[in-house]
């Protein structure tokens, strides 16, 4: 799955806002200007595939702090996407969440799941819903335009329709992959490195394949990985020994008590691995990008904010490179405050959105066409970005 457009109203800063995402996105712009909100949207997106709406936005405070300004009456996204499925599958999805008066509850007011290529070749002008949703009336459709009423009962004020019309007794064939594809939409931000954080302890032994949103997984995807693909193994070794030079050797994973193991990295010149509790805070962010980005099953979409927190300079091209190699399997969108990363991407010009605060709400702006690739030819990404012509060009 890949987003083509994301269309958002009312959602903290975003009041009006439309995108479209390439394979490998860079989202710049001053602090406050609303990049860390679009991540946030994507997560908003997901959980409501994933049937978790109500517990996140109930986290989150309510609707009050989450509406523009405190005052939109309604939260409304659409995102556009690459057909699942092929032609015949959906490729829309739109949500609109109504605030109740002035509280921080809310309730589903409208929702579809939409195919816009079903109708083309025909008269009709509207696109075809496999699902359709006002308020508790809910009806489902199959690929052959059968529809299935919802019991009003069984409609959620709180959660889409679409994270529960995705069971096994759903006979649509085509719903169950989109929600699936929507539902793992992968956004990281906030990771936790301190002394006490999980990252740093012993894991239960288990087979997990995908590092979870806080990265606090990170030990038991590793040792999934690194000891079963050994073109993993080989992605890691080598971006650890790009960063870190010959001394390092390998990552391993010794037993520790109750079934659990740890995470230790050997070097050649100590006899005594260092343990990840050891490890700088610098260390276990570069082993969570890149196992994240290095992942041979990686989610659809991969947002990452701020990537370069915590990473020597001299990192960011590794981080650079494999980004741009996740991005032939996943679309990658990356915000961030440095002039080093934007340099880094060499063999591949990302698509550079520019995040602006204007009166009172967030602008993007994707930066492209003749004036980017003119300044493009005498200075680098980096180089415009510190000068601030990037900002100017948005």
């Amino acid at each position: 799955m890949k987003i083509t457009r994301l269309e958002v109203e009312g959602f903290r800063s975003l009041r009006k806002v439309s995108w479209e995402p390439g394979d490998l996105n860079v989202v710049i712009g001053p602090n406050g200007a609303g990049k860390s909100n679009l991540l946030r949207l994507l997560e908003l997106i997901a959980v409501s595939a994933q049937g978790r709406l109500g517990k996140y936005i109930q986290s989150l405070g309510g609707m009050n702090p989450l509406v523009w300004d405190g005052i939109s009456t309604s939260i409304k996204f659409a995102v556009t996407t690459k057909p699942e499925g092929g032609d015949l599958g959906p490729e829309r999805y739109e949500l609109e969440l109504a605030r109740l008066g002035s509280s921080s509850s809310y309730k589903i007011d409208n929702e579809s799941v939409i195919n816009s290529y079903k109708f083309r070749q025909r008269i009709e002008r509207n696109p075809f819903k496999f699902l359709h949703r006002q308020g508790k009336s809910a009806v489902i459709f199959d690929e052959n335009e059968r529809s299935f009423a919802t019991a009003e009962e069984f409609v959620s004020d709180e959660e889409s329709l679409l994270s529960i019309a995705s069971g096994p007794f759903v006979s649509n064939h085509f719903i169950p992959p989109f929600q699936k594809q929507l539902a793992a939409i992968a956004v990281y931000h906030d990771l936790h490195v301190n002394k006490d954080a999980l990252i740093r302890q012993p894991a239960i032994a288990r087979w997990e394949k995908r590092v979870d949103p806080d990265g606090q997984n990170l030990i038991s995807v590793l040792h999934t990985l690194y000891t079963e693909d050994r073109d993993f193994k080989r992605d890691i070794n080598d971006a650890m020994q790009a960063a870190f030079g010959d001394d390092f050797e390998e990552l391993v994973f010794p037993p520790a008590a109750d079934q659990k193991i740890q995470l230790r990295v050997r070097w050649k010149s100590l006899r005594r691995e260092q343990s990840a509790a050891d490890l700088s805070d610098g260390t276990l962010r570069f082993l969570f990008l890149l196992t994240v980005l290095a992942s041979p099953s990686p989610a659809p979409v991969i947002a990452i904010d701020e990537p370069e927190t915590g990473l020597h300079p001299a990192m960011l091209p590794i981080i650079a490179e494999y980004a741009a190699e996740a991005a032939t399997r996943s679309q990658i969108i990356l915000t961030t405050h440095s002039p080093q990363l934007l340099d880094a991407f060499t063999a591949i010009k990302p698509t550079t959105t520019v995040a602006k605060w204007e009166n009172g709400e967030t602008t993007l702006q994707i930066l492209q066409g003749a004036t980017l690739d003119y300044w493009l030819d005498e200075y680098s990404l980096g180089d415009l970005f510190e000068s601030g012509e990037l900002e100017q060009m948005g």
